[in-house]
This record gives structure tokens, sequence and C-alpha cells, in this order.
């Protein structure tokens, strides 16, 4: 275990007594970390993995990819169809994110208030949440200068067609540019949880454990009272066990950690409803060659997006957004299609390929469960109208590249089309659009434990805090009820900071 305020690792086993818990130090765990310190009660933090500081971030695909994510960047829904990256370590999937910053859309808050009984979470009601996460973590508008070739060509393409699209906000300070974002910053410059936000809590008398592992939450059935677990070392093999006595236990270990736990750790579920409604924004790729270098590796690697797919609200026709995807040449080479001699000659266009992305707003509905050991296992299996939907997003992707001054245009996928002309890209059959056939990805897990104020279609009250449970909080993207269709780090650290308040008073009474 590594107690890092005292900078020092020790021996068990351990057994504290606080008032308050958190489980999982992402973005909404360390919010709430934060805020619940500056109310001036005893609040320990705990992080299955560990605590890395901008010196380890060597910018090496094949060392940073097990240093700060889940299953070593390999986590896979169920059916192996979707890979999840998702975030480990102090700071959770902000070491690793392209810190782009977009609110929920308030059609969305108003469709969770109609149809999903959430109480207390209009744009009204969370602006001053959103507002002071703006002010921490210094959000701004990446500047003009800072977008890169790839982005640019994404900018011309929007232009030359007509359609919507627009510059990015962020949370940078000091930005290097060196296009390294996905692999954790080196330069510092992200204004993330593990920078910002669990310093602060440590300031304000909040302690915090790394490489401790929560294995179950401890409850009478009607109350929580405690977590117990594991601290592991560096291998992630046991060393002793921990027992936490708490008056609230506050879950931050994203939408499919928190629910995995909750599974795990029998918490009462009379309705059926934990580990049901994950969201992923699926999504994939559409890669366009260029005459002259793009050097996509280079720069921010996200700041700008086409909207013009992408709607709001029940019952709308386009649920995609579009915006620029690269990566370096491992990722790359992983998402090339082909083989041999093929696969080569594509790796060897690197320099002037421009990659675009189709990122779902998704309906269909996934499920968490807890497998061996509590291992989160993901079980989704997209729809058609959301495959569809994914299908048209890359045809947009294509006819944005062509638009560019692309020379071809192709997708990841077996057997992958390989078009040269808007007639070839039109005429094209999107059929390898599909699971197992088409690589996707993931990077935006939500769902699973929604907010609501009914107990029969929601877990946690419009409070965060469990129906059944008192005493359980949730504080991460586990709380949505539907995909948000924009990238959910500034809503969830918005939304711990809304519902601190409520953990609070559950400590008092």
């Amino acid at each position: 275990m590594t107690l890092f305020e005292e900078g020092r690792v020790r021996t068990g086993p351990a057994t504290l007594t606080v008032d308050a818990v958190v489980v999982g130090l992402g973005a909404g765990g360390s919010m709430a970390l934060r805020q619940l310190a500056r109310a001036s009660v005893s609040v320990l933090g705990l992080e299955a993995g560990g605590r890395h500081t901008p010196a380890q971030f060597n910018q090496r695909e094949d060392e940073m990819l097990p240093l700060l994510f889940q299953d070593g960047g390999g986590r896979m829904t169920a059916d192996l169809a979707i890979r999840v990256l998702q975030g480990r370590g102090v700071g959770g999937s902000t070491l690793h994110n392209t810190n782009l910053c977009k609110r929920t859309p308030s059609a969305i808050l108003e469709q969770w208030a109609l149809d999903y009984g959430v109480s207390g979470a209009s744009a009204a009601d969370l602006d001053r949440s959103y507002a002071a996460v703006e002010a921490d973590l210094s959000i701004t508008e990446i500047p003009e200068d800072a977008i890169n070739g790839n982005n640019r060509l994404l900018q011309r393409g929007v232009s030359a067609l007509g359609w919507r699209g627009g510059v990015l906000r962020h949370n940078r300070v000091g930005c290097r540019r060196s296009g390294f974002c996905e692999l954790g910053c080196a330069y510092d410059a992200k204004q993330n949880a593990a920078k910002i936000l669990v310093p602060q809590a440590m300031e304000a008398g909040g302690r915090v454990f790394s490489d401790a592992r929560v294995d179950r939450i401890l409850h009478d059935g009607s109350r929580a009272t405690g977590v117990a677990g594991t601290f592991v070392d560096d291998a992630g093999n046991a060393t002793f066990p921990f027992e936490i006595r708490a008056k609230i236990v506050v879950l931050g270990g994203s939408a499919t950690g928190s629910a995995a736990l909750a599974l795990a750790s029998n918490v009462p579920d009379p309705y059926d409803r934990c580990g049901r409604g994950l969201r992923l924004h699926p999504g994939s790729v559409a890669a366009g060659v260029f005459e002259q270098p793009v050097d996509a590796h280079r720069g921010i690697p996200q700041s700008y997006e086409c909207t013009e797919y992408l709607e709001f609200g029940r019952g709308v026709e386009k649920r995609v957004w579009i915006l620029t995807a690269f990566a370096h040449p491992i990722g790359t080479a992983s998402m090339l299609p082909g083989f041999g001699v093929k696969h080569m000659t594509r790796m060897r266009k690197y320099r002037h390929l421009a990659v675009f992305s189709a990122m779902v707003h998704d309906e269909t509905e996934g499920r968490v469960i807890a497998g061996e050991g509590g291992r989160p296992v993901l079980q989704y299996a997209m729809t058609e109208a959301d495959r569809r939907q994914l299908a048209m997003g890359l045809r947009a992707c294509g006819r944005l590249l062509l638009a560019a001054g692309a020379t071809e245009v192709t997708f990841p996928a077996i057997d992958a089309p390989t078009v040269t002309t808007d007639a070839a890209l039109n005429a094209l059959s999107m059929d390898f659009v599909r699971p197992h056939t088409l690589a996707m990805s993931a990077v935006h897990p939500m769902g699973s434990m929604a907010l609501g104020d009914d107990p029969k279609r929601s877990v946690v009250a419009s409070t965060g805090e469990h129906h059944q449970l008192k005493g359980l909080f949730v504080a991460d993207g586990s709380l949505f009820p539907t995909s948000l269709g924009v990238p959910p780090q500034w809503s969830i650290y918005a939304f711990a900071h809304h519902l601190s308040p409520h953990m609070i008073d559950a400590i008092k009474r």
C-alpha cells in the first residue's frame, strides 16, 4: 500500500474509522473527496491504481497502456466487439483523456426529468457547479494556433460542405502540444483530478490511499457502514487487507467499477436495476491519405468538432458526433486493416494520414455484471438503430475527408473498402459496419446506477444516495440515465460537486 501523503509504505492489516470513504479517484470521486474535505469531515479516498507523476509519463505506448489503463488498454465488451478504454490510477481517466469539455445539453437534462424522474438537475440547477469546475480546472477554448494538421483538415472539410462545426474547449494550462495526451502529460499541463482536486483535498485534511482495491461494501442491509479490501503491490498482487468504517460510502469507480462493486457486495436491488442502462458512446474511424504530410501525431489531438449529424431530444434522426481521432504507431497499426505487405504499405503512409471518428450518442442499453472476483463484465449488444447511426456517421467522415482533399479513404474493417471519390463513397455498401467486422472502441462508459426519484426506474435518488441503502452515494458517470452525446468529463465533475451537500448532510444526520 502506498500511503502517499506520508510518502512511505506501510504494513498491515489496516483498520480505520472515518466520516466518509470515497472509492475510486477519477473525476467524480476526486471532486467528492475535495468537497468533503473542505467541509471539515474526516474523509479517506481509496484508489485501486497507483499514484503517478508526470515524470513517469515517458510517451511509450507499450509502457503507458498497462500503467494508465484498465486491463492494459485491452478491456472489451463481453462479446469482444468493442474495446473500452478506461483509466486506472489516482485521477482515473482524467490522466489519459484528451481534456475535451462540454456541458450536458439542456435537452438531455430535460429528458431525464420527464422520462426518468430526475429532479433538481436542470441546466439552471447545475450552472453553479459547472461554473465552479470551469474555474477549478481552467476550462477555456482551445487557441486557434493550437489546431493541428488533422483538425485543420476536419475544419476544411466542414467548411467545404457547409456543415456545422466549431473549436472545442479544454482544461490545459501551459500545453507544449506534444501530441501525447492519451499517454499521460509529461509536461503536467492537464488541469485534472490528480493535479488539482486530490492535492486540494489533502491540503484540507483529506487522506488518500493508492493501490487500495476495494472488494466489498460493508452494510447491514439498510445502511452502508464502510468498505473492505486489499492493498496491492506494483504487480497487482495482494499484500494485506484493510477495513474502513464510515458513516457514508461514496462510489467513484466509474460506470463499470461502481456497479460491479455494488453487485458483488449484495447491495439491495429489489427492482433489478443495478448495472442496467450501460451506455458507451461506441464509435469507429475513417482514415484518409493526403499528398502532403498531415503529422496528426503532433499537437493537441482533438480541437475541432463537426456537429452536423448530432441532435438531442426524443426521436431525433442524427445521433453522431464527429471529431478527429489519431493514435501513435502501435494504436494506428492495430486499427489499420490488412496484413503483411498491404498493412506495411498503409503504415508507411503514417505521416500522411488524417483520421476522423464517428461517435454514436447511443440508445443501446447494456449491462454491467460482477464477474470472477467482482471484476466488471460489460454486456453490450449494439442495436440495429445504433448500427445505422454509426454507418451514417462513418459515411459522413468519408465525405469530410474527401472534401478536405484526401486521395483515398478507408475504414478499419475486414476486407476494408477503399474509396477515392464521392461517387464511390455514395455507392458503397455500409454492411461492414457491424460488430466483429469493423473495429470499434468506446471511451465514455455511462449509466448502470441511474439517477432518479422512482426506485423502480433508478438506483440512486436525485440526491445521489442509494434508494435502499442509506449512506451509500454515487459520484461518477454511473449516475447518467442516458448517454450524453458529448464528453462526460465536465458533467461528472459537476454532478459530484452538485451532489456533495447531500453527502455532507448525510454525515450530520
